[in-house]
């Protein structure tokens, strides 16, 4: 398989998912301002998961613009990433419809750490393919923000049963770390 199929393919994987989440959207009722009130934990739930998904999307990208081998390895790493993202739209309608419940609160987290370790085992299988000295891996190098990440998900889950709004913030604060493009790849794929 070419690297440009497997890149297709996960587009529309992820163009559907976010398609998915956004159907789960209902209209207020009622049509006053007062009534979008029921709605905003919903509409929270959803621009955090689209954030989310928007930068799996950006930084696979960029993960494959530094791949030039996909082998069958990289292909079922792919596979993998791509069921736990499956699952966000489910995730978000239940945070959504449940925002200040721990056990919704604490899968959010869950899955956000499932699919962290997900991209890190696709980087990982394609630094394997291409070899220990190869762009990619040198662009990762120690992956701290990666790890950063994995903690602070790990942290905000038992949070998550204490108080879910400080979950809340650490899954923020982690989008907010990530918005921006992995510019360790970019820097590597503009030499």
């Amino acid at each position: 398989m070419t690297k440009g199929r497997l890149e297709a393919f996960s587009d529309g994987v992820i163009a559907i998912l976010i398609t998915i989440m956004v159907l789960e959207l209902r209209a207020p009722q009622g049509a006053t301002w007062s009534a979008l009130r029921d709605i905003v934990p919903y509409l929270l739930a959803y621009v955090l998961s689209f954030v989310y998904l928007g930068i799996y999307w950006t930084n696979h990208h960029h993960l494959f613009q530094l791949t030039n081998r996909v082998t069958g390895g990289v292909l079922w790493a792919n596979l993998h990433l791509l069921f736990w993202l499956s699952l966000v739209p489910f995730v978000t309608l239940w945070l959504g419809s449940n925002h200040s419940a721990a056990a919704p609160t604490a899968l959010y987290g869950i899955l956000m750490v499932l699919a962290a370790m997900a991209y890190q085992i696709l980087q990982y299988i394609i630094i394997g393919a291409q070899g220990a000295g190869s762009p990619l891996a040198r662009a990762i190098g120690s992956d701290r923000k990666g790890k950063i990440s994995l903690f602070l998900y790990l942290t905000a889950i038992p949070a998550a049963f204490v108080q879910p709004l400080i979950s809340d913030a650490l899954y923020i604060t982690v989008a907010l770390v990530w918005l921006v493009p992995d510019r360790r790849i970019e820097r590597v794929a503009s030499q």
